[in-house]
């Protein structure tokens, strides 16, 4: 498969070349991927996919073009690589945009260490059906769960490849298998909703049916009868489940494209302490069995662990090298793209200090307020970080859960909020955000 693509991805290469591009790059991705819905133990819906596609990207001068196409048959890479070119021609000059050059690219890596991909058979769409139903039953044997919404169950698997002009080539296969549950419980105007979810690499590493089934129809369960806070400042614990939002707002803030427009909250902070003087975060694209883990970022540069946070101090942006260029600094190799972009900064795994309380040591210190379980909406203002979210979760008193909460609207400012954030020890180390649950002090409430 590898191969296959490497020689698709070299031939539209050779394609753009010859048509007149000055230096270009290809990205071709091959995958198949089947997913289902259960709902009453009957099947509602079902779906495969399987395709080949390729991203062509072309330069001419400063001046760049895209193209993408699932079309591999040769005369179609020759109209392809034509159509990018010719639209290069007309394309704005941009003095940013550029290859890397060959000593920047990744020569070496083991992508076996990796563990990205499971080579165990495939599970056929029985398989998958059944660990969907024995999702519902788990959840509906839960004398107060009215419906499950649906039991959904998928399985993918994905290869590709990169070749520049500058002389880099190299692929990858990646796999993944994942299992979900939404139960509702109560009756009328009376009804909440919750879930649970695992998706893994390995088939193996996945949590049974029967627990994803069981803790989506509890979960549900104990949101019936909520009721409404006073409106006021009080103290919030963002459970783990939701607690890597406000992590993603960190970084969508340190993203190079963003500090280079000049539209980053944090834009002005390198250098500066942004988080407790305790805590860091971690950015390792080469942790095992982890979905945001590569070898080599989309523009063919080695991938390797950094701090993006260093005892609370900002080290550096994540970039591109089109925004590194724009910065005046370098790649830190997040370049990522899909077959109709370019290249644009994202982050891999990346991972919160821990910290030494459970949640539940953590709840008991907060004595009361607001545990926030799941998140509606989003009002973020990028520039200057203020921040404003619909919650529902659980009212705590005295570090006690006394009853359900919906409805509620958090408020705050980022900076703020980060720079006193207190973690638990619970965070799930499988996942690319590896982030605990995080009490944050003194958050505005919008009740009754």
């Amino acid at each position: 498969m590898k191969n296959t693509l490497e020689t698709l991805a070299q031939s539209a290469l050779q394609a753009a070349l010859e048509a007149g591009a000055d230096s270009a790059d290809v990205i071709t991705l091959e995958g198949r991927s089947v997913s289902l819905d259960m709902r009453e133990g009957k099947l509602e819906q079902a779906e495969r996919a399987e395709g080949t596609d390729l991203g062509l990207r072309v330069m001419v001068g400063q001046r760049q073009a895209m193209v993408s196409s699932s079309d591999t048959r040769p005369e179609a890479l020759l109209q392809v690589a034509g159509r990018a070119v010719a639209m290069a021609r007309e394309a704005p000059e941009d003095p940013y945009i550029g290859l890397a050059s060959p000593d920047q690219l990744a020569t070496s890596w083991d992508i076996k260490a990796l563990e990205l991909y499971d080579d165990t058979p495939e599970p056929s769409p029985e398989v998958l059906q059944d660990d969907a139903r024995r999702a519902e039953a788990a959840a509906l044997a839960n004398t107060r769960i009215s419906q499950v919404q649906s039991a959904s169950a998928s399985y993918s698997q994905t290869s590709v490849h990169l070749v520049t002009s500058t002389g880099f080539s190299g692929g990858y296969q990646r796999s993944s298998r994942s299992l979900s549950c939404v139960a509702i419980a109560g009756t009328g105007l009376h009804m909440e909703r919750d879930y649970d979810g695992d998706g893994r690499i390995f088939q193996a590493d996945l949590r049974s049916p029967e627990e994803i089934g069981a803790l989506a129809a509890s979960r549900a369960v104990e949101r019936l009868n909520p009721r409404k806070p006073k409106t006021g400042s009080y103290p919030v614990i963002f459970d783990e489940r939701v607690s890597s939002t406000l992590l993603g707002h960190l970084l969508a803030a340190v993203n190079g494209a963003m500090v280079a427009r000049g539209s980053s909250w944090l834009r002005d902070a390198l250098g500066e302490q942004v988080l407790p003087p305790h805590l860091s975060i971690v950015e390792d694209p080469h942790r095992p069995r982890t979905s945001a883990s590569r070898p080599f970022d989309a523009e063919g540069l080695p991938t390797a662990p950094r701090h993006i946070i260093r005892d609370g101090v900002l080290e550096g942006w994540t970039l591109d090298l089109a925004n590194a260029r724009k910065l005046g600094l370098t790649s830190t190799a997040n370049a990522a793209r899909g077959t109709g972009s370019a290249p644009s900064p994202s982050v891999w795994n990346v991972a919160l200090t821990q910290g030494a309380q459970t949640r539940a040591e953590l709840l008991r210190n907060m004595g009361t307020g607001f545990l926030v379980t799941s998140l509606i909406g989003s009002t973020i203002n990028p520039n200057t970080g203020d921040y404003s979210r619909g919650a529902s979760g659980f009212w705590v008193e005295n570090g006690e859960v006394v009853h359900a909460v919906n409805e509620v609207t958090i408020a705050g400012n980022l900076r703020d909020m980060l720079r006193t954030i207190i973690p638990a020890n619970d965070a799930r180390t499988h996942l690319s955000r590896v982030v605990p649950s995080l009490l944050v002090e003194g958050l505005t409430l919008a009740g009754s």
